[in-house]
């Protein structure tokens, strides 16, 4: 653990900070959009769409970003992700209009797709195949507890001004992004470089790699993916207004449910997610988790007592915080010298997910209170079939590393 932490001149740790920024970016709208609607008068059609062009950005973007960081390193690519981020946020914060905020969130999109596929491919590139799912495990904690903790931090913010949490977030990434240009090494030499910039195939085309990827190895494991990001971006966006409507949870209460389930998801992704990819494996992981993730999303619906509805929630979020990085993990083994590609295109069936998800479970949620859980858990039982089959296949070859 302590090789990994400082390797590459303390590499990961690096890496880990500056996805938990872009991260934190992410959800940090969230306790604040009220508020927003009320001074710039928009409306909450508005709102929802504010949403949804973040992740439909990401998802356009991700998958030349990601093999750009193979053409051109993955270092520069982090960079100017850090560098649009900050700038994103500086223009939300400024923002007197609908229309700055659509461009200030598309540029939050442009740059997690940035930041996300260079990071793990970065990783990749300073792990070993022993260490790999420790160095995954810890760059997803850092994704999944900066998304988490992003609506609290904002709202701690909010009250020494409402723009205040948008400033700060930039200035935090303009910092990181650069540190990371002076600190950060290069994790891909030249000459793997050169190859990719010399492949005959052309890659930037989004439509070409998805309508490609199910003749890759890896397009089961992309599948599950874009299920586990439809289930979870369903179950966290009527979260909130489940428990305060069904219960009359508290915002303090509601904060502390989510806060719990971070907190519970970044320990084991740092302390046992390596030691489990090691006993049995990403696929077997998988299995496992999206059949707790389907369970739990159901017993969310009775859980009456606080103390069972703190279970049923930390629980499904520590399913998905093992199960995205052990497919990450398999990924990284059968990609070859397509990880930047590879990482792209997992960006991008994640952000189908989190375009799709939200949406549909707004609309349930005005129909009948339960029904976005029941529909989350069922979207998790197809995912589980999927991966049921996934692990009977025959162990997948790595990519051609020689193209």
């Amino acid at each position: 653990m302590k090789a990994l932490a400082t390797r590459n001149n303390g590499a990961i740790l690096l890496l880990m900070f500056n996805i938990f920024i872009g991260f934190v970016g992410v959800g940090l709208v969230i306790p604040i959009m009220p508020t927003y609607m009320n001074v710039l008068g928009i409306s909450g059609t508005m709102v929802g769409f504010l949403v949804a062009v973040f992740s439909l950005t990401q998802f356009l973007v991700a998958p030349y970003a990601g093999s750009w960081s193979d053409r051109y390193g993955r270092k520069w690519i982090i960079v100017a992700g850090l560098f649009i981020f900050a700038l994103s946020e500086l223009l939300f914060g400024l923002a007197t209009n609908a229309l700055l905020l659509f461009i200030a969130r598309m540029l939050g999109g442009v740059s997690v797709a940035f930041i996300m596929p260079a990071v793990m491919a970065y990783v990749v590139d300073i792990t070993t195949e022993e260490d790999r799912g420790m160095g995954m495990g810890w760059i997803n904690a850092a994704i999944s507890t900066g998304f988490i903790i992003g609506p609290a931090i904002g709202g701690f913010l909010a009250e020494y001004g409402l723009r205040v949490p948008f400033f700060a977030a930039a200035g935090a990434a303009a910092l990181s992004g650069l540190a990371s240009m002076l600190i950060l090494p290069e994790s891909l030499d030249k000459s793997t470089r050169l190859a990719a910039q010399n492949r005959e195939e052309q890659k930037e085309s989004q439509l070409v790699q998805l309508m490609g990827s199910y003749r890759t190895p890896y397009f089961t494991g992309l599948l599950i993916i874009l299920i586990i990001s439809l289930g979870l971006s369903q179950f966290e966006t009527v979260l909130g207004l489940f428990v305060d409507h069904k219960y009359g949870y508290t915002p303090g209460q509601i904060a502390w449910l989510i806060a719990v389930g971070a907190i519970v998801g970044a320990v084991m992704q740092l302390t046992l997610f390596g030691r489990l990819i090691h006993w049995i494996g990403e696929k077997k992981l998988t299995v496992y988790c999206l059949l707790l993730m389907a369970i739990f999303m159901v017993t969310t619906i009775f859980s009456a007592q606080y103390w069972m509805m703190l279970v049923s929630v930390t629980i499904v979020f520590l399913a998905v915080d093992f199960v995205r990085p052990a497919i990450s993990t398999y990924f990284s083994r059968i990609a070859g010298n397509e990880q930047g590609l590879v990482a792209g295109l997992n960006a991008s069936y994640t952000s189908l997910g989190n375009i799709g998800g939200p949406i549909l479970a707004g609309a349930l949620f005005d129909i009948e209170i339960n029904s976005p859980f029941l529909l989350g858990s069922l979207i998790a039982l197809v995912g589980w079939m999927f991966s049921l089959r996934w692990l009977h296949k025959p162990v997948e070859r790595p990519a051609d590393t020689a193209r």
